[in-house]
């Protein structure tokens, strides 16, 4: 792609946002690499800070983004360009989180809610989406946007559908006192901008799920913010909940980036609060395009709520976490078959983007087809030792 495109993968004020990023370095660093965009420009800036989940524990975070020195690696445009395209080897982005667990929040819009639902009751089965669908609009008759999770009003409308006899599970965490979360993918294995996203071999109805991921530290302090695909496999989940792992966490079924965003004057949790999240999708094989727009406005928890279940007495995070915040996008366009919905074919192409992140691209593929993954956190630590970065220095400490 044109260099001069690049450009609209980055905020839309991206000459005031602080965006840290990683980048793999070809020989001789044969390794990972923190870097931060100053005035469009890429800079090395791991002889400060080894990982970003150093960086985001470091209480002078933005002054360091901001004025370290660094190595330069070129313009901005044409790492994005180099990114994305699938012949070109050497510099690219990765994922902009490394040593962190990858949490992610379920059914936190109403939208989302009734399709895992749906999910559930067709057993797995496409084909029944779109009665099942209908039936349970009926049935609730109500708009589930406007009930408080926890609340009385929440409370008397399960013992209503108990008494029903159509009380899910999903229905519990999307409307319960209690968010759902779950582990997302394992540190070192999301993939960034530009990368192939994997779908399990025997899934035949799935989708992407576009998302804001936040950045947190070890501290439980929430640092800022990028974008997310938590794909979504949904035969799977939908035969049992048992499995969600499988469904969840496969070789590349995690995308994140481009770049981690952090909090400052401009940019701060409540422009998180008001974002926007689109999704387009291409379908290289059949010319199928989807769009959607997700309103953080729309989402019934909070991002600070969501932090709090995660993070807290119960549990420490001493690397920090990325946190999926939910999305209310399920596709039900009808693509293969009338009645049938939305699932991927492979080679779709994969955008997700927010006025204030940029944008995240990534190409559909088999999960077992992609390259695999084998740079995990020992080869980590490994590979900066070998550069002399880590200096008798303890990591986190």
């Amino acid at each position: 792609m044109a260099i001069s495109a690049a450009h609209s993968y980055l905020p839309a004020d991206s000459e005031r946002a602080v965006l840290i990023g990683r980048v793999w370095r070809p020989a001789p660093h044969n390794g990972p690499s923190v870097v931060v965009v100053r005035n469009d420009e890429v800079f090395d800036i791991t002889e400060a800070v080894v990982t970003t989940a150093d960086l985001f524990d470091r209480a002078d975070a933005l002054e360091i983004a901001r004025n370290v020195p660094g190595e330069s690696l070129g313009g901005v445009d044409a790492l994005i360009a180099r990114s994305l395209d699938p012949n070109a080897t050497g510099l690219r982005l990765l994922a902009p989180c490394d040593v962190q667990a990858i949490k992610a929040c379920g059914v936190t819009f109403a939208v989302s809610l009734l399709e895992r639902v749906i999910e559930e009751q067709a057993g797995g089965d496409a084909s029944k989406a779109l009665e099942i669908r209908e039936t349970i609009n009926t049935l609730i008759g109500a708009d589930l946007s406007r009930i408080e999770p926890g609340s009385e009003s929440a409370q008397k409308l399960k013992a209503e559908m108990e008494r029903r006899g159509a009380w899910s599970q999903y229905m519990e965490v999307g409307i319960g006192p209690d968010a759902e979360v779950f582990s997302k993918s394992q540190p070192m294995s999301a993939v960034g901008l530009g990368a192939n996203i994997g779908l399990y071999k025997t899934s035949v109805w799935n989708n992407p799920e576009p998302e804001i991921v936040l950045a947190v530290n070890s501290a439980g302090h929430i640092v800022g913010a990028t974008l997310g695909n938590d794909v979504n496999l949904r035969d799977i989940e939908g035969r049992s909940a048992l499995l969600l792992g499988k469904a969840k966490d496969n070789n590349a079924s995690c995308a994140i980036g481009p770049f981690v965003r952090l909090f400052d004057e401009y940019f701060t949790l409540d422009s998180v609060r008001k974002e926007s999240v689109s999704l387009k999708i291409d379908g290289i094989d059949d010319g199928f395009v989807l769009e959607g727009v997700s309103h953080m406005s729309e989402i019934s928890r909070d991002p600070i709520d969501l932090v709090n279940q995660t993070y807290g007495p119960h549990h420490q995070y001493p690397d920090g976490f990325m946190l999926f915040l939910g999305t209310m996008f399920s596709p039900i366009k009808d693509r293969d078959a009338k009645g049938a919905g939305f699932t991927h074919h492979l080679g779709d192409v994969v955008t997700i983007s927010a006025p204030s992140l940029g944008a995240l691209v990534n190409i559909v593929r088999r999960s077992d087809e992609i390259t695999p993954w084998t740079f995990g956190v020992r080869a980590l630590y490994g590979n900066l030792a070998a550069r002399g970065l880590l200096n008798g220095k303890v990591p986190g400490a």
